[in-house]
């Protein structure tokens, strides 16, 4: 089947303005050169992300619904009038590096075995994201996962197998699941399979589309090329309703595959809800209260010319600043602080100034400091807007 572009990319927005702007910004610079239509579906937002993002972007088609129906559906709206050989299921709040996706679609271009592919993605820490490649959620895996014994063993592949954290991040894998944040997908097998189940609400959709993928034939391909990942910034993790809907989709996922292991996986999921609804809030106000009283010791990751505005907004955004430090990349790169780890440890945010600095070139510092008690923020100079983890 001939197709109109070589890429179509599709996000589901819902009340993440600014993320998804940054997250545009950054798909125009990757896809320079590439045939391309985006598609961003909005779920009733109440952010104005639409009335203000339209007329930045005139190139993305913007699909408005009068209410939220959830992240398969809409995503499925834009699967059904897209044109790209390749499709791009991407998160509202990611970043892409400039060079990826050309070179993602030349991977698929020479592995047509390939229903789809995962990155390696990092959170606003710089920390590696586990679910960025996992295996089948089977009765035993997900045991694993639910109590524990995943994290008790996380080089064991009888024990780890969930986000098999026994194979290395910075190789390419085989895997089974890929998270639905960023997955590019052959158009072609994702007609053949069909698209999201629409059964799972938020949460889930990713891992029986991946195992649809791999029942059908294809294989799906973990690139340790670096992107980052929010993880899901528009919800809220502690409260009781995201926890039965992520637990829940897990029982919908064994309902539809492991019919024989559903009553067995309804006590287990449900016994998990409990102990995470009951112990997350504390955890939650616990990292609060210690972020809350700790002084900030920023370093800006930009040019000289951009420091003196930077400064101004970041003494008027952050609390309880004990100094800003600039990291002249008129006279040093990004690479060369990886050298001087230790004078970076006096620093608890570093913030990157874009477009002084490439995503690429942050992802890279990102990646060699993973820290979390160190946060990673990016301005964007033009016009000017600061992107922080949990804002």
């Amino acid at each position: 089947m001939p197709y109109d572009t070589q890429l179509s990319i599709v996000i589901v927005n819902y009340n993440t303005k600014h993320f998804l702007e940054q997250c545009l910004y950054s798909i125009h610079a990757a896809t320079q050169g590439l045939e391309t239509d985006i598609y961003v579906v909005d779920n009733c937002s109440t952010d104005g992300s639409i009335a203000y993002l339209r007329p930045l972007f005139p190139e993305v088609t913007f699909i408005e619904n009068e209410k939220n129906v959830g992240f398969a559906k809409a995503n499925n709206q834009a699967f059904r009038i897209c044109r790209g050989e390749y499709v791009l299921m991407l998160n509202p709040d990611t970043v892409v590096g400039e060079e990826s996706l050309r070179s993602l679609c030349c991977f698929m271009d020479e592995h047509p075995e390939a229903g789809a592919l995962g990155l390696k993605m990092l959170n606003g820490n710089g920390v590696f994201l586990a679910e960025s490649k996992r295996s089948f959620p089977t009765p035993w895996v997900s045991f694993c996962k639910l109590f524990g014994l995943s994290k008790l063993f996380p080089h064991s592949p009888r024990f780890a197998s969930y986000s098999l954290s026994y194979l290395s991040a910075d190789e390419q894998h085989e895997v089974d699941i890929l998270c639905g944040a960023f997955m590019l997908m052959r158009h072609e097998a994702l007609n053949k399979i069909g698209f999201l189940d629409e059964a799972f609400f938020m949460y889930g959709e990713d891992i029986d589309l991946s195992y649809r993928f791999i029942q059908a034939g294809y294989k799906n391909y973990y690139i340790p090329e670096r992107m980052l990942h929010y993880k899901g910034e528009s919800t809220q993790k502690v409260s009781y309703s995201f926890l039965r809907r992520f637990y829940g989709a897990m029982l919908i996922f064994y309902r539809k595959y492991y019919i024989q292991s559903s009553v067995w996986m309804n006590l287990a999921v449900r016994t998990a809800i409990l102990f995470q609804a009951l112990t997350a809030p504390l955890v939650h106000i616990f990292k609060q209260q210690t972020n809350g009283k700790k002084m900030r010791r920023v370093l800006v990751v930009g040019r000289n010319a951009s420091f003196n505005d930077v400064r101004k907004y970041l003494a008027t955004s952050f609390r309880r600043c004990e100094y800003i430090n600039l990291w002249n990349l008129d006279e040093e790169r990004i690479a060369s602080a990886v050298c001087r780890k230790n004078q970076m440890k006096r620093f608890t945010d570093i913030v990157f100034v874009y477009p002084d600095a490439r995503f690429e070139q942050m992802f890279l510092l990102m990646d060699l400091m993973p820290n979390k008690q160190l946060v990673y923020h990016i301005y964007h100079r033009i016009p000017h807007f600061l992107i922080s983890p949990g804002k």
